[in-house]
């Protein structure tokens, strides 16, 4: 019997001819990454373990992103910890205004290459599986013996295969084919799986809208989500690089616990509505109803901050004004991104369209400040939760969708589509 994706790494990467879903393996790792809330925890436990020095210093990584700039005394301690901790180790640190959202920057930076095992003290560390790797979070206490060891503990994934057939239609991305899925099979439809994307419709996405789709794996309970590496993948990979990669293919005769086949041009627009990613509904049949007023945007957060959902959002904001009473906050991902949006007019295009535009960091996505949402607020936003008190009060509202709909919708000051405001279409 052949294998997926992500029994080849792991077997790869645990010495091993083949593995089997279910076995329990110890797997070496090629990166280990915590951040701003979950370093410290591992920091203290890494302590505990009596381990004088991490196993190798250029393959942990520790980025400031969840509350940075610190927005508190608690969250300067806590960058503190770890910055302190990267100092002595020698391990890799970007210090605010050189960094941005972890799951964007490190990929983008050659940190993460195809065939990697990758290990991050996030559940969104999964968004590095387009580029082909093995990426997946855990608990700090897990990540604390991978800072010392260099290995994990672990049970072999099933893998659910995703294929996506066709083309998308006008103003459908990839954030839609992802919500729609998960609206299908539920926020627990693939609990510990390797979720294999496919698909003539992934091919012909850019890498920035295939990152769209493995950040929310978790959103689907998965363990982990992977695509093949294809031209795409390798036209990204090979300028960044920092080491030598292996593209894993799938056997023809891999076993998949279950295969799911999606036609991309069936799937509309997609609204995850509150409190669940998995509570989708077509746009087009909200719009349909009463009016959904909104007091806030958020454009940001690791699921769409790249430079393509930057561009497709001012170019719809452009000459235009942000709603009267709507408050929208543009956050680029990383400072790279926020840098090459300067470079094209796009910060001033949403400045000028009345937007509130960050220094990069996650900020509204998990209420931890910059947009936190107060009771009865509604919310539309391009990033990945919307549970109760997500974004702020437990009482507050956010719907999930892509940015060209939150676009449209800052400036209509209610839930909207595109061709309400566009005059031109945008593709990807």
């Amino acid at each position: 019997m052949g294998m997926t994706m992500a029994e080849k790494i792991l077997a790869a990467h645990s010495g091993r001819a083949g593995v089997e879903p279910g076995e329990l393996i110890n797997v070496k790792v090629d990166l280990v990454m915590a951040n701003d809330v979950t370093a410290p925890i591992a920091i203290q436990n890494f302590r505990r373990l009596g381990v004088s020095r991490v196993f190798d210093p250029e393959r942990v990584c520790l980025v400031p992103s969840h509350f940075a700039p610190n927005k508190d005394i608690r969250s300067a301690e806590q960058m503190k910890v770890m910055r302190e901790f990267a100092r002595e180790q020698g391990c890799v640190y970007y210090e605010q205004g050189q960094a941005g959202i972890e799951h964007i920057l490190l990929p983008y930076r050659g940190h993460v290459v195809p065939g990697d095992v990758y290990v991050g003290a996030d559940s969104h560390t999964c968004t590095s599986g387009a580029l082909g790797a093995f990426a997946t979070g855990m608990g700090s206490t897990d990540i604390a013996v991978a800072m010392a060891t260099g290995e994990i503990w672990m049970k072999v994934p099933e893998t659910l295969r995703v294929i996506y057939h066709g083309k998308m239609g006008r103003w459908v991305r990839s954030k839609d084919l992802i919500l729609h899925t998960i609206g299908q099979i539920g926020t627990d439809g693939a609990t510990y799986c390797a979720m294999q994307f496919e698909g003539e419709a992934l091919a012909e996405m850019s890498i920035d809208a295939r990152f769209t789709i493995t950040n929310m794996v978790a959103e689907a309970g998965g363990k982990t989500g992977l695509m093949r590496v294809d031209q795409t993948t390798l036209e990204y990979v090979r300028p960044r690089a920092r080491r030598r990669w292996t593209a894993y293919e799938p056997d023809p005769d891999a076993r998949y616990w279950q295969t799911i086949e999606l036609d991309a041009s069936a799937i509309d627009i997609t609204v995850a509505m509150p409190y669940s990613p998995g509570n989708t509904r077509p746009l087009k049949e909200l719009l349909g109803g009463p009016e959904l007023p909104i007091d806030q945007v958020f454009i940001g957060s690791c699921t769409n901050a790249r430079i393509e959902d930057l561009r497709e959002a001012a170019e719809i904001m452009r000459g235009r004004r942000v709603a009267q009473w709507v408050r929208c906050i543009v956050i680029p991902a990383t400072q790279d991104i926020y840098l090459q949006a300067l470079r094209e007019g796009l910060i001033e295009v949403f400045t000028e369209a009345g937007c509130a535009v960050s220094t990069s960091t996650c900020g509204p996505c998990l209420g931890g400040y910059m947009g936190v949402l107060a009771e009865g607020e509604r919310c539309v936003s391009t990033s990945n939760r919307n549970f109760p008190g997500r974004m702020g009060h437990p009482k507050a509202e956010s719907y999930l969708v892509n940015p060209p709909v939150a676009a449209a919708s800052a400036l209509l000051g209610r839930l909207a589509h595109p061709d309400e405001v566009a005059s031109v279409a945008a593709t990807r």
